[in-house]
């Protein structure tokens, strides 16, 4: 069913557990707060889409702080799709975002910590959904390094890999730098993982 490891291992039991260790009010409330600066630059967005949404809470943040938003989610992990489901939010599709997505395109499309953990042989076929499913705004929220590498997860290799994601969909798809900044975790208010954020448009 999978073509790559990463994604039998993002289905499987890892998968599971990481569920349970990102479901909390405290990190829906940072979401809601990093959305707010997130979508500070983009104008007359009312629908978008997540790339490896997991259990939707980027999708219950976006929904409070826009409740007219529509919102759709592409998640790997069946037991996550469920959970996202209850929230009835969006509306979760369960398939490898490595797949070609044919979906009604969207105002922003985006990645959340999600393009991390992509094989990289099959990042551009990501990159593709990403700038397809859109009709204006692509927006990835992922660790940053000025080039490719490979970090340990957890104890695991070929797990996680910093890059330049939003360098390669500039140069690679024509699409144009709107804003960007770093969620740190040891925010005050609303910590996040020391994530980079770059909204683009085309």
């Amino acid at each position: 069913m999978y073509k790559t490891d990463q994604e039998l291992f993002w289905a499987g039991d890892f998968g599971n557990k990481y569920i349970d260790r990102n479901s909390s009010e405290e990190l829906l409330y940072s979401k809601v707060m990093m959305w707010t600066r997130m979508l500070r630059s983009a104008k007359n967005v009312s629908s978008i889409r997540e790339f490896g949404c997991n259990i939707g809470l980027n999708l219950v943040a976006l929904k409070k702080l826009h409740p007219k938003l529509k919102l759709f989610g592409h998640e790997i992990n069946e037991e996550a799709v469920l959970k996202a489901n209850e929230f009835n939010v969006a509306k979760i599709k369960r398939e490898s975002i490595i797949d070609k997505i044919e979906d009604e395109p969207v105002d922003l499309t985006f990645t959340s910590v999600v393009l991390i953990h992509i094989n990289p042989k099959h990042l551009s076929n990501v990159y593709e959904n990403l700038v397809n499913g859109t009709n204006r705004y692509v927006l990835v929220s992922e660790y940053y390094n000025p080039t490719p590498i490979e970090i340990d997860y957890r104890g695991h290799s070929e797990k996680m890999y910093k890059r330049d994601f939003a360098g390669e969909l500039i140069d690679n798809y024509g699409l144009k730098l709107v804003d960007y900044g770093f969620l740190y975790k040891r925010d005050n208010w609303a910590p996040q993982g020391d994530v980079n954020w770059f909204l683009l448009e085309k």
